[in-house]
């Protein structure tokens, strides 16, 4: 069986380079923690932020929701910061609502899910944090 194959360089360059709607899966409110400084990051780089924590009201000014599925509105990109044996769930999320991109974060690693989730339509990134991307690409 074919292993995992992130997309290439051009194409991680696409992803981050439009802006997009992404819900940060596991964001932090703590600005300490890498969740909350990536999502604003990714904020700051123009995207359109949704944080997603059950415990949480706000973080970086936006309402947080409790699952990607309570979110209102159509989500591009889906940036998981869960352990990998929370992604499979989270992948069958992403392709329920829609999303086309599902980003699994440093040592965030399920390839079966990922596999799924390519069959559905998404491209997914996988092991890669979007901030050391951003430095290498741009």
């Amino acid at each position: 069986m074919k292993t995992f194959e992130n997309p290439s360089d051009p194409e991680i360059y696409d992803i981050l380079a439009a802006p997009k709607t992404i819900a940060v899966i596991g964001c932090s409110p703590d600005p300490d923690r890498d969740s909350h400084q990536i999502a604003a990051l990714l904020k700051a780089r123009g995207h359109t932020v949704i944080p997603v924590n059950p415990n949480c009201r706000e973080i970086l000014g936006q309402r947080c929701y409790a699952s990607l599925s309570d979110i209102p509105e159509p989500v591009d990109m889906v940036d998981v910061f869960r352990r990998s044996e929370f992604v499979a769930q989270i992948a069958d999320e992403a392709i329920a609502e829609q999303a086309s991109i599902l980003w699994l974060q440093l040592d965030v690693i399920d390839e079966a899910a990922a596999r799924k989730a390519q069959q559905a339509g998404l491209t997914v990134v996988m092991d890669r944090c979007p901030a050391i991307e951003y430095r290498r690409l741009f």
